[in-house]
This record gives C-alpha cells, structure tokens and sequence, in this order.
C-alpha cells in the first residue's frame, strides 16, 4: 500500500533534495538553473521554509512509504496564489493525489482561486482544462508558460 506523508522542509535531509532537483528528467520542466550542491540547497531550503510562513502559504516535502518523492506547495507570487508540484520521475502517478489534497489545503487556507504554471515543455492537462475557469500563456521569467486559473470550492 502507498503511503504519502507531507512534511516540512526542515524534517528533510538536505542531501536527499539533491539527486532528484538535479535530474535532467525534472530539470527539463523546471526553469533553468544551476546544479544544486549542497551550500545552494541549503538556501533552496531556507527559501521554502521562509514562503511557507508566509500567510496563505503551504510548502511541503513529499514523502511515500518512507523516500523523498518530491515536493509542493501553495505559494504566492505576484499577488496570487499558485501551486508548484514537483515529483520525482518514479513517483508521477501521485501527482492526482498531491492535486486533490493541495486543492483541499487552499480551501482550508481561505482561498477563492489558485493559478498552476507548467512550463512550455509540459503537455496540456485535459483535467485541469476541463475545470480551469481559465486557461492561457504567461511570460514569466524568460521562458513561456500554460496557466490554469482553478475555482477553489
């Protein structure tokens, strides 16, 4: 049976982020960025932890049956709030289970909307078009970007 737990980031080992953040099968959906060593990590770390106290926001590592399967988080950036699930390669199929539970900590969190940006080398999710009450292209930090505006109910 597949057990999921949520953690904070500071009840991970640093190290444990590092092999997965780095693959190139993550890397290619992610916005370019160095290697992470662990002195980087450690502040990839600290940032996350210092969103997750912010008002509003949940960040979280992703944990099955006892490994480190990603990580995700209601975070806000520009005004809104948006999620960013990022799960390792042999763990994908959680990703429906992280959506759902995610979708229930923005509505126990207050929040009437929430955005999702997967960035253009992600397929479209006819899931989230089906339920988006919004979908389009944003340009955001040089690269390009669909955009799920979802309903929290």
């Amino acid at each position: 049976m597949t057990t999921i737990k949520y953690l904070t980031f500071n009840e991970i080992n640093p190290n444990e982020f590092i092999p997965f953040l780095n693959s190139q099968k993550i890397r290619q959906h992610l916005i370019d960025h160095t290697l992470f060593d662990l002195d980087s990590i450690k502040a990839w770390i600290d940032s996350k932890i210092e969103v997750n106290c912010t008002h509003g926001c949940r960040v979280r590592a992703i944990v099955c049956n006892n490994h480190l399967a990603g990580w995700c988080g209601i975070q806000l950036e520009d005004g809104k709030y948006e999620f960013a699930i990022v799960i390792d390669g042999q763990y994908w199929g959680l990703g429906k289970t992280v959506f759902q539970d995610m979708m229930a900590w923005a509505k126990e969190l207050g929040h009437d909307e929430v955005f999702i940006h997967f960035l253009h080398t992600r397929p479209d999710y006819k899931f989230l078009q089906k339920i988006a009450k919004n979908v389009y292209k944003t340009d955001m930090l040089g690269s390009q970007f669909t955009t799920y505006q979802l309903a929290v109910e």
